[in-house]
């Protein structure tokens, strides 16, 4: 009986777990190409330009421009990531107590 509620639960888990995986951002092919240092450290002082820069004397227009710049560098600058699914971790969490 204890072996079939285990079974059971297990796949629940697994059906509540595979949409939630549709949710999550498709890994683009094109981000994982590492920058190299030279690209990453103007970008970088690029940054720190627009932060010490005084904007109170800048129009509306000059400031979106700035603003969907940062985005576009800070974009560019993530690296990515493992994206792993609430139900997938809730799995691998529960296996983990099973198992150990």
């Amino acid at each position: 009986m204890k072996n079939l509620l285990k079974a059971t639960f297990l796949v629940m888990l697994i059906a509540v777990s595979l949409p939630s995986q549709s949710m999550t951002k498709p890994f683009s092919t094109n981000s994982s190409k590492p920058m190299d240092v030279p690209e990453s450290q103007r970008l970088t002082n690029r940054l720190e330009e627009i932060k010490a820069m005084d904007k109170s004397n800048l129009s509306r227009p000059e400031k979106r421009e700035l603003r969907k710049e940062v985005k576009a560098i800070k974009k560019t600058q993530d690296g990515g990531g493992v994206y792993i699914s609430v139900g997938a971790l809730i799995l691998i969490i529960i296996l983990l107590i099973i198992l150990l």
